[in-house]
């Protein structure tokens, strides 16, 4: 707490914050987001809808779009159901409880602890990656902080050390000092105000702690987005599986198990829709998410007829596409071919 108030000048506009919408609005931002990564998003939230009621009138496209490039966009799905279900029942007011946060859709115990010791000084401590490590190495915890048994051990400790009296400035305090000094690599142990009696320091363990366990497979996929255009138009869908990108708009997508080369794709797909010429292959991206990696293949054709194409989708005049909210590999295509 010393450290906290006298060395810790990390500068967040959401630190400090005191409306509780402002801070739930951060929270479901940093969600498996870095703070500088989502800074930027955070900003323009809170610009375009500083308040829980003006978001909740927003238009689905509008806020998607906002949020395009932040990924995990189930979490812009349930930010929308959230604060409509603020806005209409609970007169724009978010729950000033912990168990009245948690019953809300798309807040876990660490955001509602969040919520409640910031806006609320309600003494409930939040436990993230940060809080694992320094937690993890300052007592020398072997056990995987991802197992069940770590998880109930973690939590139950850091609730055990919170400053009931300045809850919210104690979660802040441990937050800060695991971004800043006591890193995941690189940490600065020679700042550190725990140092002398870290276990970690004293014992060379500083790499080894804390104890991730075993690591998911990576799963590879193969995207190939046939961009079929008519007069100045392309042909997009909205994506409602229940999968990455939900929500959000893309060409045909034919998706395999392996790459296609244009010949097979032609052959399997794009015969019966009665292209003016060959296709043209546009290149690939690769954009590795949590536990995919994703090639996305890009081919063009001209169809001579649109309504040839199945009707689960719309087209779109190239110059209308920016209002559509894309995954960030659709986007970086669909601006280097100019198409917004």
């Amino acid at each position: 707490m010393k450290w906290h108030e006298h060395e810790n000048d990390r500068q967040l506009p959401w630190k400090d914050e005191k409306d509780p919408y402002k801070i739930w609005l951060s929270e479901i931002i940093l969600q498996q987001t870095r703070a500088e990564q989502g800074l930027p998003y955070y900003n323009s939230f809170t610009e375009a809808y500083p308040s829980v009621a003006e978001l909740a009138a927003a238009e689905d496209e509008a806020v998607f779009r906002l949020w395009q490039g932040l990924g995990y966009y189930n979490r812009c799905k349930n930010l929308l159901a959230t604060a409509r279900a603020v806005s209409q029942e609970m007169n724009n007011q978010l729950p000033n409880t912990y168990q009245g946060l948690l019953a809300l859709k798309g807040i876990g115990p660490y955001t509602a602890a969040a919520i409640a010791s910031f806006a609320y000084d309600l003494p409930h401590a939040v436990v993230d990656g940060n809080v694992y490590r320094v937690l993890g190495r300052y007592f020398g915890i072997e056990t995987a902080y991802d197992s069940t048994e770590g998880k109930k051990l973690f939590h139950a400790l850091a609730q055990d050390l919170l400053n009931q009296d300045k809850p919210g400035a104690y979660n802040q305090a441990i937050m800060d000092l695991g971004a800043t000094v006591c890193a995941p690599t690189s940490p600065k142990c020679g700042l550190c105000p725990l140092r002398s009696q870290c276990f970690a320091f004293n014992n060379n363990m500083v790499a080894e702690l804390p104890v991730k366990g075993k690591k998911v497979a990576v799963k590879k996929r193969y995207f190939h987005y046939l961009m079929l255009t008519n007069e100045n138009r392309l042909w997009i869908r909205k994506r409602t599986e229940k999968d990455i990108w939900q929500n959000l708009y893309e060409p045909l997508l034919i998706e395999e198990s392996e790459a296609m080369d244009m010949e097979r794709l032609e052959r399997e797909h794009v015969q019966a829709f009665n292209p003016k010429r060959a296709g043209i292959y546009e290149g690939s991206m690769t954009q590795r998410l949590t536990h995919q990696i994703i090639e996305s293949r890009f081919f063009t054709w001209e169809l001579d007829r649109a309504e040839m194409v199945e009707n689960a989708g719309e087209w779109v005049v190239f110059s209308d596409l920016k209002k559509y909210a894309f995954p960030k590999t659709l986007v970086s295509f669909l601006e280097k071919k100019l198409y917004f």
